[in-house]
C-alpha cells in the first residue's frame, strides 16, 4: 500500500505540468527549464573537477617518487 503511494503515473505529471503552466506561463516556463540544466550541468563538471589537494598529490607522484614519499610523511 505504501509503494504503490511512491509511483508517480502519467496523470499525475499531466497534473503537475498543468499547473506549472498555469503558474509560471509558456514563456517563462522554458527559461526556467534552461537554468535548471545549466545549474545540473555546472554540478555534475564540479564533481568531476579534481581538488587542489588532489592536484599537488597527484602532481608530486608524477614528478618523482621520492616527493611523494616526502608529501605523505608530511601529513
Amino acid at each position: 500500500m505504501i509503494m504503490h503511494l511512491l509511483f508517480i503515473g502519467t496523470t499525475e505529471l499531466l497534473l503537475i505540468g498543468g499547473i506549472a503552466l498555469l503558474l509560471f506561463g509558456g514563456k517563462k516556463l522554458p527559461e526556467m527549464m534552461k537554468g535548471l540544466g545549466q545549474g545540473v550541468k555546472s554540478f555534475k563538471q564540479g564533481m568531476n573537477e579534481p581538488s587542489e589537494d588532489e592536484e599537488l598529490h597527484r602532481a608530486a607522484e608524477s614528478s618523482s617518487p621520492e616527493n611523494a614519499q616526502n608529501l605523505d610523511e608530511t601529513k
